[in-house]
């Protein structure tokens, strides 16, 4: 959970207390306790994370004036060698070789207002700006409603355009799922003891500038908090179809329909997830006709004393599929990090990276390590804003990135000696 922190009334403070002579010190000291309490209520909001659905709890204390909130990593890197960044071309597994020292500039941007109506419904309207290209888009604009039913008070309902089902796993930067988009559901129907129900119905958006939708729609659907002892299960079911307008203007690679099934088991900080997708890889959107995805991915974090820790996440994907091709992709990532205090840390990152292709003679590997001093907000080393100072060094051999007009293998292979500096904040 994440901590944002607002303080609308520090002017309305400074001005009442400006006028003070004409009241008494009785009178004064009541008021800057009144004022005390009414900032306290207003500073401090609970978001579930970062870039996830912002869903309000039904126990609130709503903050008065704008909560502005988001993620954003911006900064320059200055490259020596043949490349700035790692990669293996054809990657599935998102930043498979690792993210540290090997990622671009972009951010999301959120402004939101919160009501408490008399009957103790709590509402927020927001409003999302993102730039991870050349442009700023719209990427949210919606509104919902929490502590609705007194049965019901943690069911939280929203519509408009939002984040949606966007599960993510950190060392990569991957989101494993992703149906973003415009329609309406719900989150947190509980169906006794800790389990809870989300279902969504969502449009993609059109992507040109247009607030209306492409044709292609998603439900998508989650059982969740399934306890066992310390051990954390959820269940994941999405269906993709298209309207009459996407199919009457295919040219034969669309489907019809998409499916993902998928699992995800959470215990002391390790998260295991598989997931089969259907006419589809990340996203049921794609309604990718004749593929199948499967990934099985591990991931975690291990504290081995309050100043060293240890990340890691490896992972198996395949994509198999018509007029693709067909590949399997295996990735490791290893992040020991150490804290010298609150603030300065020292993280070591290694990865490799590894595209193994089914149909054509030819293997993609990459592989990278990044040294990275941070000052950060706090929480050793967790905390964020944060400033980076980095060093990565890796190569990337690609036996296949394209074929040539003649049928033979177009190659790539780069090494990479890169220093920069980046600021990473969520807030």
């Amino acid at each position: 959970m994440k901590q944002f922190k607002f303080l609308p009334l520090s002017l309305s403070v400074a001005a009442v207390l400006g006028a003070a002579p004409a009241l008494a010190n009785s009178e004064i000291e009541e008021l800057q306790q009144r004022l005390s309490a009414l900032e306290e209520k207003a500073v401090t909001l609970d978001y579930f994370d970062d870039q996830q659905p912002a869903i309000l709890p039904a126990e609130l204390d709503v903050p008065l004036g704008v909560v502005f909130s988001g993620y954003a990593r911006y900064g320059s890197a200055f490259e020596t060698d043949d490349a700035k960044y790692v990669n293996s071309d054809g990657a599935l597994n998102g930043n498979a070789t690792g993210r540290l020292g090997n990622e671009g500039n972009g951010g999301e941007f959120q402004f939101a207002k919160i009501f408490e109506n008399d009957e103790g419904a709590i509402w927020n309207v927001a409003v999302m700006l993102e730039h991870w290209g050349d442009d700023v888009g719209l990427k949210k604009f919606y509104a919902g409603v929490s502590n609705l039913f007194d049965a019901q008070p943690d069911l939280y309902l929203w519509a408009g355009r939002d984040f949606n089902q966007r599960p993510q796993i950190g060392l990569n930067d991957y989101f494993w799922m992703n149906h973003d988009g415009q329609g309406a559901g719900f989150y947190n129907l509980g169906l006794g003891g800790n389990v809870g129900f989300d279902l969504s119905v969502v449009a993609q958006a059109d992507g040109n500038g247009s607030p209306g939708d492409n044709g292609r729609y998603a439900v998508t659907s989650k059982l969740h908090s399934i306890n066992f002892g310390p051990a954390d299960l959820s269940f994941f079911a999405n269906y993709g179809f298209s309207s009459d307008s996407v199919e009457d203007n295919d040219t034969g690679d669309t489907a019809n329909t998409a499916y993902q099934l998928a699992t995800q088991l959470s215990m002391f900080g390790q998260n295991l997830v598989v997931r089969y997708s259907d006419n589809a890889k990340d996203s049921v959107f794609d309604l990718a006709k004749d593929q199948e995805a499967m990934l099985v991915s591990l991931d975690g974090t291990y504290s081995v004393t309050n100043q060293i820790g240890l990340e890691y996440q490896t992972a198996y994907q395949s994509l198999e599929g018509k007029d693709i091709d067909d590949r399997v992709n295996y990735n490791v990532i290893v992040r020991p990090t150490y804290a010298w205090n609150n603030t300065h840390s020292t993280w070591l990152e290694g990865g490799y990276n590894v595209v193994d292709f089914d149909d054509i003679d030819a293997k993609n590997t990459s592989w990278k390590t990044t040294i990275s001093q941070n000052i950060s907000f706090g929480d050793m080393g967790t905390a964020r804003p944060m400033l980076r100072f980095y060093a990565t060094y890796g190569n990337s051999d690609n036996e296949y990135t394209v074929r040539n007009d003649d049928g033979t293998l177009a190659t790539r292979d780069e090494d990479t000696l890169t220093v920069g500096a980046m600021f990473e904040a969520w807030w």
